[in-house]
């Protein structure tokens, strides 16, 4: 069973995307199911993971009624502030949703690089590991090293590192030693067991003249630290539209991965978001 372990949806009335500005006009619209159930089909996904994309438990709430009533949404990546006093109930309290499969702050928006290494966010850490749910890093490379100080402090904690943290392809076509901080640090990442990593968002990276020989140096690398067990691919809908289309995106992925054997190609299309996700709470 395939499955997208990454896609979104939005809808603008909501008005708590901060990120999501009348400059991005392609994704300046709303989004739900019905623009996205053709794009499944013709790609033969069965089940999508369904990620947040505004800081506010509203819009968790809001999801979660989406994937109630839609059988391809199989569960959810919601919000909380991870900072917040009682954070621990009110992530007890999200997680009795079986629908709810993790959650994720938008580090990368944060002013203060060294926010998710502060100390002061480990009962909400804990409180992940308690009720089986994943820690989705948005982060970017500088992000890393921090990701890690997390990861010293919480071994048991299950952690997707979302678009493999962004490294700078549309640069790096032209100075591959652009990538020589990310290579080192997503490396360390992927020593630790419980880390997966996204294969998603790399067009978007690379930008619209992305090219499956600019991304091949990247899922390389993360297909030699994280192996095919612990990696999950996501097109990252609809913000993928920014750089190609769906198929395209799908098709580029499974070019970039066109060596593993049908099990392995399996694991990265759908078998391990299964696992990852679901597995863990009880569902399939």
């Amino acid at each position: 069973m395939r499955i997208d372990a990454h896609q979104h949806f939005w809808t603008l009335s909501r008005d708590d995307y901060g990120w999501l500005t009348p400059a991005l006009v392609p994704l300046y619209r709303d989004f739900g199911p019905a623009d996205l159930a053709p794009l499944l089909a013709e790609a033969g996904i069965r089940r999508t993971i369904l990620v947040q994309a505004a800081p506010s438990v509203a819009e968790t709430g809001y999801l979660l009624d989406i994937a109630a009533r839609t059988p391809t949404v199989a569960g959810v990546v919601g919000w909380v502030d991870f900072a917040r006093p009682g954070v621990a109930d009110e992530i007890a309290g999200l997680a009795k949703n079986p629908l709810l499969v993790g959650l994720r702050p938008m580090v990368q928006d944060i002013v203060d690089d060294d926010w998710l290494a502060d100390p002061g966010l480990a009962p909400a850490f804990a409180a992940l590991i308690a009720h089986d749910l994943v820690f989705d890093a948005l982060v970017l490379p500088r992000h890393l090293s921090r990701l890690l100080t997390v990861l010293d402090r919480h071994p048991a904690l299950a952690v997707v590192v979302d678009h493999a943290a962004k490294p700078d392809i549309a640069h790096g076509r032209d100075d591959p030693s652009c990538y020589q901080s990310w290579r080192a640090d997503i490396a360390a990442v992927a020593a630790r067991p419980g880390t997966t990593c996204k294969l998603s968002g790399l067009v978007t990276e690379a930008g619209p003249g992305w090219t499956v020989a600019a991304l091949r140096p990247v899922v390389d690398h993360l297909l030699q630290t994280f192996g095919v067990t612990r990696l999950l691919w996501g097109s990252d809908w609809p913000v993928l539209t920014l750089a190609a289309s769906y198929r395209s995106w799908l098709d580029g992925a499974v070019e970039l991965t066109g060596h593993l054997d049908a099990e392995q190609t399996a694991a990265v299309f759908g078998g391990n978001a299964a696992r990852v996700y679901l597995a863990r709470r009880g569902r399939r």
